[in-house]
């Protein structure tokens, strides 16, 4: 070939080339899952909070098998460390969880993949510094308002049961002597309400719960309170609600899905909005963000739902204001 008609053909080729260079699809963006449930049930119409986050997903750009891979693990209590390794081990380009402990776990394991964490107060558990720019490569939503949210939820229950004196606090083991329990037990002095532990022991399986509850004397309670610790308790939902209903206490919930269970009250931020904007972070850093410069997030909105099939069944009768006051009322 003469090389004048060699450019010719070169330039003739020019515009297919770049256009073919142009249709590469972009590289698959991969998320690291880490939820409470069974891996199978991470999946939309398997789990509610599953679906949410894979819907919110979708919504977003990123749908799974076309330009985003999905790597699923299941929380345990026990294997915390390990599982963060073998995450990390993976090299997904951000890691999602539930829970402080795992995210305290997973920020050990690496300093450099993003993690995007659904969990308790970040500032009372060392998992960031500062809210509005956490710094290093951890950023998420938290559950948790402080002291007043822990205020609030035991006097809403003492407006349900007026002569409300002994409470107990059911939480994780450790969680007594932790920052949250200083704050349950600083709320409930104010309010002179007596407060003593329920602590349930690793591995947070039925055996546990149904054990810390054998120990409590009911003659000893009218109320309890559970603590906002989702990776050990949602699992665990159904029990919770039937071993608390069993001992007829009046209990108030972190989660609205435990007094649509059938608790009688759940005074809780709204999960659905956390979840979403916990995905809106993920995409972010998918974008570009650097972790550290996306605020953490705090829910500024708290709502009371109220059970009244359940108080009828408790002998409570509730007081109108206080039914007046719930977002919703399930009857």
């Amino acid at each position: 070939m003469k090389r004048r008609d060699f450019l010719l053909a070169t330039a003739l080729l020019a515009p297919a080339i770049r256009n073919a260079s142009a249709q590469q699809p972009a590289p698959k963006k991969r998320l690291a899952a880490i939820g409470v449930v069974k891996v199978e049930d991470q999946r939309i119409g398997r789990d509610p909070l599953s679906t949410i986050f894979i819907q919110e997903l979708q919504r977003l750009g990123y749908v799974e098998g076309e330009n985003l891979i999905v790597d699923r693990w299941q929380y345990h209590v026990g294997r915390r460390d390990e599982i963060a390794r073998e995450v990390v081990e993976t090299k997904p380009d951000v890691i999602a969880c539930v829970g402080t402990p795992m995210a305290l776990s997973l920020r050990a394991a690496t300093t450099t993949i993003p993690i995007v964490a659904n969990t308790g107060d970040p500032i009372q558990f060392g998992l960031v510094s500062n809210l509005a720019r956490p710094g290093g490569n951890v950023t998420g939503v938290s559950v948790d308002a402080g002291a007043e949210v822990w205020a609030k939820r035991l006097e809403l229950l003492s407006n349900a049961v007026p002569k409300l004196r002994n409470v107990v606090f059911v939480a994780t083991e450790g969680t007594w002597a932790s920052p949250i329990g200083q704050l349950v037990r600083e709320a409930a002095q104010k309010l002179g309400i007596s407060l003593v532990e329920g602590a349930v022991s690793k591995p947070y399986g039925e055996a546990e719960y149904r054990s810390t509850f054998s120990s409590l004397q009911r003659g000893q309670l009218d109320g309890l309170v559970l603590s906002d610790q989702g990776p050990a308790h949602i699992p665990q939902k159904t029990l919770l609600v039937q071993l608390i209903q069993q001992m007829r206490l009046p209990a108030i919930y972190p989660y609205t899905m435990f007094a649509e269970a059938g608790g009688l009250m759940s005074y809780a931020s709204d999960i659905k909005a956390n979840i979403q904007r916990q995905v809106a972070q993920i995409v972010e850093i998918f974008h570009g963000a650097n972790p550290g410069d996306i605020p953490y997030s705090q829910p500024v909105r708290f709502e009371l739902v109220v059970n009244l099939k359940t108080a009828k069944e408790l002998g409570i009768d509730m007081p109108p204001e206080l039914v007046a006051g719930a977002a919703t009322v399930i009857e």
